[in-house]
């Protein structure tokens, strides 16, 4: 496998990834009634979407087709997370802790894709302002959580 469809891959993996952060914020933001976690919500939902966009031209830029749609993975995670609000006494707490987690892990990919000492400048510079916005997003959860 070459350099070009190894980077490929893992933009990829991380582009689907987005689509279903995005997905999952979309769907949480219809479940929450607190205004502030809605908006926090929509705001990562937008974020995800902008990302995706962001990461699929990195991949055109390498000659790859990017991937379309949602994980399997990531459609078990919401199914999860709708029985897991659904059976909660506060749904709002269940969805910021699941919000949490995934930004969470979210941050841990970033870090490790970033590691890779081949990455082009552009993929680097993209991962990392993506990287930050993740764990800025993720430091306003906390503080929603802290507020809740």
């Amino acid at each position: 496998m070459s350099y070009s469809e190894e980077m490929g891959k893992k933009l990829n993996e991380l582009l689907e990834k987005n689509y279903d952060a995005e997905a999952g914020y979309k769907k949480a933001a219809e479940k929450v009634k607190n205004a502030a976690l809605k908006s926090y919500l929509l705001s990562r939902a937008q974020d995800r979407y902008d990302f995706g966009h962001e990461l699929k031209a990195e991949l055109k830029g390498f000659g790859q087709e990017p991937d379309k749609g949602t994980s399997l993975a990531g459609d078990a995670h919401r199914l999860w997370m709708d029985l897991k609000t659904a059976l909660s006494s506060d749904k709002d707490e269940a969805v910021l802790e699941e919000a949490i987690r995934g930004e969470k892990a979210a941050l841990e990919e970033y870090n490790e894709i970033i590691e890779d000492t081949d990455l082009p400048t552009s993929t680097a510079t993209i991962l990392a302002t993506q990287r930050n916005s993740v764990k800025m997003a993720l430091n306003e959860a906390k503080a929603l959580e802290a507020t809740a």
